[in-house]
This record gives C-alpha cells, structure tokens and sequence, in this order.
C-alpha cells in the first residue's frame, strides 16, 4: 500500500536526479561565430595579401564614416591608395612609415570622391575600433603573405 510519504519521496527522488543530471551533464563546448560558409583552398590562394608601408595619410571629410586616405607604397606592385576607418585610434603622424597588410586584388571601389585600390586589414577591438595588422617584424614592402 502506497503513503503519501512514499510519494512524496518518489517525488524528491526525481527532482534529486533532475538536479544531479543538470550538473553532471558534459558542459557543451561554446560554438565560435561563424558567419562565413566555406571556401576551398584554391578560393583562398586567389587572396593576395600584401606588405606596405604608409606613406600618406590625409584627412577623408567626404567619407560617411570617419577615415583617411592612405598612400601605401607595395614595392614592385607601386604605391596604391586606400581609405580606411582608422581614425579613433591612431593619428595622420603615427601611420606614416608603419607597415600595414593590405588585399591588393581586390577590384578598385569607389569611395565617395576617392577610388581605393586595396583593402587595408584590421582586427575589430574595443568598440569596434579597427587595430592594424602589421608584421613583429620590418619586411620589405610587396611581401607576400603566406
């Protein structure tokens, strides 16, 4: 014959089990952002990532976001022109004679009045600041990045 008691317990028991199964669960391991779909390698060989060195950089008051127009000088591939949205955290002064990689395959994009050649990369920082990458190192300008 079955008490209340005994139905009472049957009751704790499964809330016991339900709590012991949640902490003793294998956590799941957190999935990274992935927004992009897959490419193949021969799609990512077609990227031509460059070394430059700035040396340019002037104010772009037509662009709709802060940003300045670089000169950057790739060595055997010339000097190309970029505008990039850097402004917030590093000054005309500070860029110039620093080395920056660049896309340099890219088909030219006209930015309001000025056509960029090159896409100049960065890292989303604090903020959504755009922080350079750039090599530990001096390297000669045109240098592939591989």
């Amino acid at each position: 014959m079955k008490t209340k008691y005994a139905d009472e317990k049957t009751d704790l028991e499964k809330i016991l089990q339900t709590i012991y199964d949640k902490e003793n669960k294998p956590k799941e391991e957190p999935k990274p952002e992935n927004n992009t779909e897959t490419i193949s390698w021969q799609d990512f060989e077609k990227v031509d990532m460059r070394i430059g060195t700035i040396i340019s950089a002037n104010d772009f008051p037509k662009a709709r976001n802060p940003a300045y127009q670089l000169e950057i000088d790739f060595g055997p591939l010339g000097i190309k022109k970029s505008s990039a949205q850097i402004t917030s955290l590093y000054s005309k002064e500070e860029l110039i004679g620093k080395q920056i990689m660049a896309v340099v395959n890219f088909p030219k994009k006209q930015i309001a009045t000025f056509m960029s050649e090159c896409l100049v990369m960065g890292v989303y920082g604090n903020n959504n600041d755009v922080i350079l990458l750039n090599p530990e190192r001096k390297v000669e300008n045109g240098s592939k990045i591989g």
